[in-house]
């Protein structure tokens, strides 16, 4: 399972952006992302992340998708 902490920040190095760029350029509060990296919130507005996932050029559901180990080789899951 890989987190939306762990897809944020990764989508968001991947970008070279920094948490002020990510709020700017989707108009999510810099307060809000820093609690989303760092798990300090266990809800988020899915409107949130539909922001988010535009200004990191990603579907939003790919912030929320959940992979068990071995999933992504090809893994049959019991």
């Amino acid at each position: 399972m890989t987190p939306v902490r762990v897809r944020l920040a990764e989508l968001r190095a991947a970008k070279a952006l920094t948490i002020d760029q990510l709020a700017e350029e989707s108009g999510v509060s810099r307060a809000t992302i820093i609690r989303l990296e760092q798990a300090r919130t266990t809800r988020v507005d899915f409107g949130v992340l539909e922001k988010l996932a535009d200004a990191l050029e990603v579907d939003a559901g790919y912030l929320l998708v959940h992979e068990q180990a071995g999933a992504r080789r090809g893994a049959k899951k019991r």
